[in-house]
């Protein structure tokens, strides 16, 4: 069952269990290195009749960074990376929303890591909702961003022998968003 979507104005909270909060990495100038975040909570008040009214916020704990190898998770939360133990988190709060179709938005935002925040701006997918089995309405969504590593403060690096760089400055931040209406 879908509802119209000027019918789902309220508080939702993000489901962890159905969210993915990815990313995407050059590696070595020739491969993507992908990974995501386990640990998040995030909020949204949704505004169907008019979107602009519509807010979100996400935290995400930088020591649940995982890209399925052990030793470069370790190398990501240090000081070279993300610095976990200094930056806990990592945080985005929306400042505005736009709608550009039925199904496509643009959500502007403060983006922090580590000690830097800076505006930017993710495109958004509408992909539906749905009464789930235990008579929740659920909201999906779908997004990505390109941000600059550099500008976050996250220089470290390796040059490569035949020319180049071991990591890409650009990363793709990807978010699967299922969201659960409160109350």
């Amino acid at each position: 069952m879908t509802v119209d979507i000027s019918e789902l104005t309220g508080d939702y909270v993000l489901d962890p269990a159905h969210t993915r909060i990815g990313f995407v990495a050059r590696h070595a100038m020739v491969t993507k290195v992908r990974g995501a975040f386990h640990q998040f909570e995030g909020t949204a008040h949704l505004d169907g009749a008019t979107p602009a009214n519509s807010t979100g916020q996400v935290v995400i704990k930088t020591q649940s960074i995982d890209t399925g190898v052990e030793q470069r998770d370790q190398h990501l939360r240090t000081n070279d990376f993300l610095d976990a133990p200094t930056f806990p988190d990592i945080t985005f709060r929306s400042t505005r929303v736009e709608q550009k179709s039925d199904t496509e938005y643009l959500v502007t935002g403060d983006l922090t890591i580590k000690d830097t925040t800076k505006p930017v701006t993710i495109g958004f997918e509408y992909t539906g909702n749905t009464i789930d089995p235990y008579g929740n309405l659920r909201v999906g969504l779908e997004g990505s961003v390109t941000i600059s590593r550099k500008e976050f403060g996250i220089t470290w690096n390796a040059a490569l022998e035949g020319g180049g760089v071991l990591v890409g400055d650009k990363i793709v931040l990807e978010l699967d968003i299922s969201a659960i209406k409160q109350g």
